[in-house]
């Protein structure tokens, strides 16, 4: 296991998200990013979780309601993790895995695409 300060897991979230290209980042909308320490106790090692309503899903009736949420699970990813690299790796597939279903892409395909 990794070890890593919330400071420190966070900026490599960070760093995941600047990866994105602007393309794609300027097409996300009203949609948050954020770290939690741990996942709900029934799914302990879920890295990333999306909750919102994806673009393709969305209809004129999509208005006034909060923004979708992205969280990036500090716990199970440090250890699964040995080196910072490895650290940085998965957090970056994790960042992209959620951001994908942001854009209605389900797990079937990100699997397929290594983002699984």
């Amino acid at each position: 296991m990794l070890e890593m300060t919330r400071e420190e897991f966070e900026e490599l979230v960070a760093e995941a998200l600047d990866r994105i290209p602007p393309e794609l980042t300027r097409l996300m909308d009203n949609v948050a990013v954020f770290v939690e320490d741990e996942p709900d106790p029934a799914d302990p090692e879920l890295l990333g979780l999306y909750e919102g309503t994806p673009l393709t899903d969305r209809g004129e009736w999509y208005a006034g309601v909060l923004p979708d949420r992205i969280t990036i699970y500090r716990g199970p990813t440090l250890r699964m993790c040995e080196t910072r690299a490895d650290a940085v790796a998965e957090t970056e597939v994790t960042v992209v895995h959620e951001i994908a279903h942001h854009f209605g892409i389900d797990d079937e395909r990100l699997h397929a695409l290594g983002y699984g």
